[in-house]
């Protein structure tokens, strides 16, 4: 990835998703690296194209500054003129020394041969330890180490990159995300924690069996209970069950139907309309908070339909009594005025 740009780098996958889609770009399946690559190729072939986006701005500022960076100068020319110049001058004091080197007949010049030899013998031990020096392999420098480990660690983090993204956790944590940003899944989450405090109270666990003491393991035994399904049979569980569905669930939610705020015409010429949601959830939590307080706040019966018996057990079960359904009601509906607002 030396050549993709570090703006596109520095982008999230998403991000480049949806970049690649806008342009037009095939990005199903693709990899983080192979959407940049892309994304890379298309940009740069079509700049006449994009360079006058302000989104692109960033993207082809970074490539003008790669093109225009400094580089190191090509060298070989300066080399040679440098050798030509160097051969030139050692001709000139060789043909120099030459005029001035008077003739000499054999006598003087075999002592001069012996001298030369003799001078050659005193520094062939110099020149041997020169070349066993050269020969000896050196440490290389820190700047050599650091740029190797430098390579090295941007191995193992594409590596580990490549490993991530294989894994599926970004398109996982992705999906999750979208899916809990809905005022659905905020009324849903609402609703099952209700539930889930009040189910210990109609459907109590009872023992089950025991699991044994793992010696090996060092584990002791564990008692397991299961809910009490024979209770499903009796008036115990349906009374207090049946009532809280009818006044925080079937009553709001026939409510929302019928009382739906979000509705809006299809076109100023006609009368038909269409809905941006099935259920009002602003309805949804005006009418669930005014039943739970009428019901369970003040105890009202309408003419003995309800048992206060079961208006009790309910209170105790769920966290804060009807005060708490209403604390829930309460967020539901912020949640609903603010996505309204943003949209």
């Amino acid at each position: 990835m030396s050549g993709v740009s570090s703006f596109l780098q520095k982008q999230k996958k998403a991000d480049l998703v949806d970049l690649a889609g806008e342009l037009g770009l095939e990005h199903e399946g693709l990899k983080k690296t192979d959407l940049e690559l892309t994304l890379e190729d298309y940009l740069t072939t079509n700049s006449s194209k994009h360079s006058g986006e302000t989104r692109f701005a960033n993207f082809y500022n970074s490539k003008r500054r790669s093109e225009s960076s400094p580089v190191k100068k090509e060298v070989p020319s300066l080399l040679d003129g440098v050798e030509t110049t160097a051969k030139a001058v050692k001709r000139r004091v060789t043909r120099a020394a030459e005029e001035f080197v008077p003739t000499t007949d054999d006598s003087e010049v075999e002592p001069a041969t012996t001298r030369a030899r003799s001078s050659a013998l005193a520094r062939t031990p110099g020149r041997s330890l020169s070349n066993i020096a050269s020969n000896v392999p050196l440490p290389p420098s820190p700047a050599v180490v650091a740029d190797a480990i430098d390579r090295r660690t941007a191995v193992i983090r594409s590596k580990i990159l490549d490993v991530y993204e294989d894994s599926g956790i970004t398109e996982a944590v992705e999906t999750t995300r979208e899916s809990l940003s809905t005022l659905l899944a905020v009324q849903s989450i609402i609703v099952l924690f209700e539930l889930y405090k009040l189910r210990p109270e109609i459907l109590p666990n009872r023992y089950a069996f025991t699991i044994p003491a793992v010696s090996l393991l060092h584990t002791p035994e564990y008692p397991v209970s299961i809910p009490d399904l024979f209770l499903l049979l009796t008036a115990s569980f349906w009374g207090p069950a049946l009532l809280w569905l009818a006044t925080t669930f079937v009553l709001p939610l026939s409510a929302a139907y019928f009382i739906n705020l979000s509705s809006k015409p299809v076109s100023r010429s006609s009368r038909a309309q269409t809905f941006k949601y099935n259920f009002d959830p602003l309805t949804f939590n005006i009418v669930k908070a005014l039943t739970v307080f009428v019901v369970f706040g003040q105890d009202v019966t309408f003419g003995g339909l309800v048992d206060l018996e079961n208006v009790a057990r309910i209170n105790s079960a769920i966290y804060g009594g009807y005060k708490g359904v209403l604390t829930g009601n309460a967020i539901g509906a912020i949640f609903t005025l603010y996505d309204a607002l943003h949209k």
